[in-house]
């Protein structure tokens, strides 16, 4: 009996220990990738109906991969990187992401860059509604209200670095999920810290505000729409560019702004002209 029960034991633990946990879901992974390079790889055939079809194909010689032009950056709002890798092999959860960086500085990498994953949802930046299509999105494992561990925010600097160069992504066009929808989301938190990242080149910040003089007819509103911001919800927008440039005012009205706030706004508005 006691043979039979090192025998299960030893078995759970060799399981538990599987350095493949995820052996099934990236099968799935594989399978839908060669999918999709099917569908790369087969012959343009859109022509209405309607329309007059050549007598031949001309397919052109000047092509390359779509390139992602913007980072989207989260925080996951679970408890641990198990949780999240989890939520992200779930078919039935229909959100993942690029990147999972994890508390200790581990970086799953869990979709090719070029692929489009389902992170930033009903969202707007500018001009663009949707997010997906154009972005990268990387989940830093927290829980929205901790502090950013400095591992964690290493790696992301590394990571971050790669993208910039593989794909000359704009300094501007690195932004965060709270950013682009206002009206739904806050992270990443009051706790990030996006000076430290726009120091590195990853993202704008503001520069000396103490000898900026507001304008008679400085709109708040304006210059949040020349940043970026979706203004269907004044509030939030508000709100949301107070989180990633002011967290220090965050816990104040959401709709207002002080004069401080508003000098930096102008500051951060004039770096995105």
């Amino acid at each position: 009996m006691w043979k039979k029960i090192l025998i299960v034991t030893t078995v759970a633990a060799v399981g538990a220990c599987s350095p493949q946990p995820y052996k099934a879901t990236n099968k799935v992974y594989r399978s839908e990738a060669k999918r999709w390079s099917g569908v790369v790889r087969s012959q343009p055939d859109n022509i209405p109906v309607t329309a007059v079809a050549p007598p031949a194909w001309a397919g052109t010689v000047n092509f390359n991969l779509r390139k992602p032009n913007y980072v989207i950056i989260h925080h996951t709002a679970q408890n641990s990187c198990e949780q999240t890798l989890r939520t992200f092999t779930l078919e039935r959860t229909q959100v993942s992401a690029h990147y999972v960086i994890c508390r200790d500085g581990t970086v799953h990498h869990m979709l090719n860059d070029y692929l489009r994953a389902w992170h930033g949802g009903a969202s707007k930046w500018g001009s663009l509604t949707d997010i997906n299509s154009a972005s990268i999105g990387i989940e830093l494992d927290n829980n929205g209200f901790e502090p950013f561990d400095s591992m964690q925010i290493r790696s992301l600097l590394v990571v971050l670095d790669t993208l910039k160069k593989r794909y000359n992504i704009p300094a501007i066009n690195f932004i965060g999920h709270g950013d682009i929808a206002p009206r739904r989301k806050n992270d990443p938190s009051v706790l990030f810290p996006w000076n430290r990242l726009a120091e590195k080149g990853f993202g704008i910040w503001y520069g000396d505000t103490s000898r900026i003089t507001l304008p008679d007819n400085f709109s708040n509103l304006q210059a949040l729409r020349v940043i970026g911001y979706d203004l269907q919800d004044t509030s939030a927008a508000i709100q949301a560019f107070k989180r990633h440039f002011v967290p220090s005012d965050s816990l104040s009205a959401p709709a207002t702004l002080s004069d401080g706030s508003r000098k930096i706004l102008m500051s951060v508005m004039q770096q995105a002209l």
